[in-house]
């Protein structure tokens, strides 16, 4: 037999085998383990099927409300980080002065610690010493537009899904603006020569021939907005109040903090089956189109 054909084989197995054991097997272990009673207060395993299931979905608890959220936190950055990074990447793919500068200033929120991010802002947004409401708000006399931004059940959410928005969108600009950039200029000079306006070349040349970047930028922004966990725990860390800005995996976290790891494994195995589903719905949604040869 052909070495050259045996070692690309052995390889493969390999590493499948690995992947199997250090990424698959804790996977479906912790699935078996979110139906029984594990928990620190107790050194019996006992199975109780579908309770811890039952509770997660239970209208009782804070559960559904803390899976709305991640939804809810899931689609409004992703729906707003592409809307501004596409306009930031058609503005900053233009002939202007400093360019570079401009698109590194964007880019910059992107590469820093993400919990660095939250203590700062933490502190901007201190409703009664924060640089926003003190500072900026009271200093230009409209005091009245100062609000408890984190500690309020009315604005802490929508404060974090800004912060995070503002973080974020540097990064889809950039993936845009390499888009934007791999067009060929030809369809614009044609344009131009049709006399097309500038919101003309947009619509049916930049926007179709952008699609396809704009799929992968919204995969990139659903699985981040799916298991985001630092930047909630940084400001607010669930709160205030109950499950006000709670999303699964500081959920999750907290089960496992405080022992109650049959419930963390549930809410990680509902977790796992939004991601299955959301993913395959997205796959699906991107190949549609695609030619079988």
């Amino acid at each position: 037999m052909n070495r050259k054909k045996i070692y690309p084989t052995w390889f493969a197995a390999g590493a499948l085998l690995l992947y199997s054991v250090l990424f698959v097997l804790p996977g479906v272990i912790g699935i078996g383990y979110s139906f029984t009673d594990w928990s620190s207060y107790s050194d019996q395993l006992k199975f109780v099927g579908l309770e811890n299931f039952k509770t997660v979905f239970s209208a009782d608890g804070n559960y559904l409300k803390i899976m709305k959220n991640t939804l809810v936190f899931t689609l409004g950055t992703t729906v707003i980080k592409n809307i501004l990074g596409l306009a930031l990447a058609v503005l900053l793919t233009k002939s202007i002065r400093f360019l570079n500068f401009h698109r590194g200033v964007m880019f910059m929120p992107s590469v820093l610690s993400t919990l660095i991010l939250g203590m700062i802002f933490t502190s901007i947004l201190n409703p009664s010493t924060g640089l926003l409401n003190t500072t900026f708000f009271k200093g230009i006399g409209l005091g009245g537009l100062a609000k408890p931004w984190l500690t309020s059940p009315a604005y802490a959410f929508k404060s974090v899904m800004a912060v995070d928005i503002w973080r974020g969108t540097g990064y889809i600009m950039t993936i845009l603006i390499a888009g934007i950039l791999s067009i060929s200029s030809d369809y614009y000079e044609a344009c131009s020569i049709d006399g097309a306006s500038g919101w003309q070349k947009f619509r049916f040349i930049t926007l179709p021939l952008l699609l396809p970047t704009l799929a992968t930028t919204t995969v990139l922004n659903v699985i981040y907005g799916l298991k985001v966990f630092d930047m909630i725990y940084a400001l607010t860390n669930g709160g205030p109040g109950k499950a006000t800005t709670e999303v699964l995996y500081t959920a999750v976290f907290k089960k496992f903090g405080t022992g109650q790891y049959a419930i963390g494994t549930a809410l990680s195995s509902v977790m796992f089956l939004f991601m299955m589903f959301i993913g395959f719905f997205m796959i699906r949604l991107m190949t549609k189109d695609e030619v079988q040869e």
